[in-house]
């Protein structure tokens, strides 16, 4: 008999379908009941790791209850290059439907309140094609630029992403440029952008919007890069320093503002939303 079935753990399902009794930290490997994880928002309370959330969750972590209101969730990617690696690109985006409960986009975008603020939020989803950014995540980003404009609030992306989306090829790198602009326009109307990092977030997505917040705010140990470590290696022939491309040594290098716990992360949004925003 294994640890699993002595354990009466089973194995995690790819669907949004609840986690089973018990959970094992990625860190430290403890095995912790699955409820005294939950309470914590999935922070190992034997060592602080922070696992990963689901975009839902973060929503409920950020927004007042009951004040969040969904856009533009009608939108879906379609297939320009037709493009198939071991799997049609169509393939990918209808196996992502079916990890985020009939989702077609890496990203929940929306209005919410946080602590009675109006704020625009955009969350990204990694169980949805590695949190991947193309062409409808881009647009989804602009158009929530677009509302904070005109509403004259703060906007907030919290980031879990493996970078742009090679099936999208040239479309998906175009939402670099086009998002960077879209918060160009946000900054020279005096507007806050409040950049969130989680694990991971590299790429693309690391390359363009989500390093350009005017505060960025990173979890502990987020993994943070735009390359990988091993690729990076192999180019410049050394090793990297310890820690390369997590939170700390990206906070002690002037590349971050702000490390901040989960659990206090909307305390420390809310503080931010009133510095920026005068009537606040």
């Amino acid at each position: 008999m294994n640890l699993a079935s002595l354990f009466g753990i089973k194995k995690q399902s790819q669907t949004n379908e609840a986690p089973s009794h018990w959970v094992k930290c990625s860190k430290c490997q403890a095995l912790m009941y699955y409820k005294e994880v939950e309470a914590l928002n999935n922070v190992c309370p034997k060592c602080g790791n922070h696992m990963r959330i689901d975009a839902k969750k973060r929503i409920e972590l950020l927004a007042d209850e009951g004040t969040f209101e969904e856009m533009d969730s009608n939108l879906e990617p379609n297939d320009p290059l037709k493009f198939v690696d071991k799997k049609s690109y169509k393939k990918r985006v209808e196996e992502g439907k079916s990890k985020t409960g009939g989702r077609a986009s890496s990203v929940i975008s929306g209005s919410c309140k946080i602590n009675n603020i109006p704020t625009e939020l955009v969350v990204f989803d990694f169980s949805f094609m590695g949190g991947s950014l193309g062409s409808v995540e881009g647009e989804k980003i602009v158009r929530a630029v677009n509302r904070a404009i005109e509403k004259r609030c703060g906007l907030i992306i919290v980031s879990a992403s493996g970078g742009a989306r090679m099936q999208e090829s040239s479309y998906s790198l175009m939402q670099m440029a086009k998002t960077s602009a879209a918060l160009k326009r946000l900054s020279n109307e005096k507007l806050p952008f409040i950049s969130i990092l989680t694990d991971p977030t590299m790429g693309g997505v690391s390359a363009s919007f989500a390093m350009l917040g005017d505060i960025i705010i990173a979890e502990p140990n987020t993994l943070i890069g735009f390359a990988g470590a091993r690729v990076i290696k192999q180019t410049i022939g050394a090793d990297l320093p310890e820690g390369f491309q997590r939170a700390e040594f990206l906070l002690e290098h002037g590349l971050i503002d702000m490390i901040v716990n989960r659990n206090e992360i909307k305390d420390s949004v809310t503080k931010l939303l009133k510095l920026f925003l005068k009537d606040y």
